[in-house]
């Protein structure tokens, strides 16, 4: 978490936006050998979910979907046929999402694609409004590119741990930082504009000119 824990519970004990009873179970309930803190907690999630609200997008797309957390925030605005895909090569993550999933309205609106994105992006036919990336870190930039022109003019791009628990301002940076660092640098080169949301590890919230 970047910013003071005592500020971070501030913002949890001030944030109206009501989150599902179903959310809250799927937050609180324990999954055999997966760290809590790599999903997305109240205040991201309903960060995605409001996201989605002002945007009421008929498309998303999850790159890396974990237990279905995030994936069903986002889904809150969609519009009546909408629908959401989110790819994960995991296929624990998948069985658990998949189970959290069809105990909510959303379970028609949400395609689970067990594979490799990388793989499966460039087959998909479909245009996206909003683009949620989460997944390994070293081939970011690689979906990044692979879903750039996949998404419409005006459309959501959202990167997560941009800010890699604070460790990007530090001078010597390990790999996975350093991985970071070199992604962050280069979207400079996109015609997009963007800016950090430093909730969690840090959100890049890209729009697409």
């Amino acid at each position: 978490m970047i910013i003071n824990k005592k500020l971070y519970k501030y913002i949890k004990n001030i944030i109206y936006s009501k989150e599902p009873n179903y959310l809250k179970r799927i937050r609180k309930k324990k999954y055999k050998n997966i760290n809590k803190k790599e999903m997305s907690d109240l205040v991201q999630g309903r960060f995605l979910s409001f996201i989605s609200k002002i945007k009421n997008p008929k498309n998303i797309l999850e790159v890396g979907t974990l237990i279905g957390y995030s994936s069903l925030c986002l889904s809150e605005g969609l519009k009546k046929k909408g629908g959401l895909i989110t790819i994960d090569k995991n296929k624990k993550f998948i069985k658990y999402a998949r189970k959290n999933i069809n105990k909510t309205k959303y379970k028609n609106k949400i395609k689970i694609i067990y594979g490799n994105a990388l793989k499966i992006i460039p087959k998909l036919k479909i245009k996206f409004d909003i683009v949620f990336i989460d997944a390994d870190k070293k081939n970011y930039i690689n979906y990044f590119n692979l879903i750039f022109n996949k998404i419409r003019k005006n459309g959501i791009i959202i990167i997560d741990n941009v800010l890699w628990k604070g460790l990007i301002i530090n001078k010597k940076k390990d790999k996975f930082t350093k991985i970071i660092h070199s992604f962050n640098k280069k979207l400079k080169k996109y015609n997009i504009e963007n800016s950090i949301i430093p909730i969690r590890d840090g959100l890049n919230l890209i729009i697409k000119n």
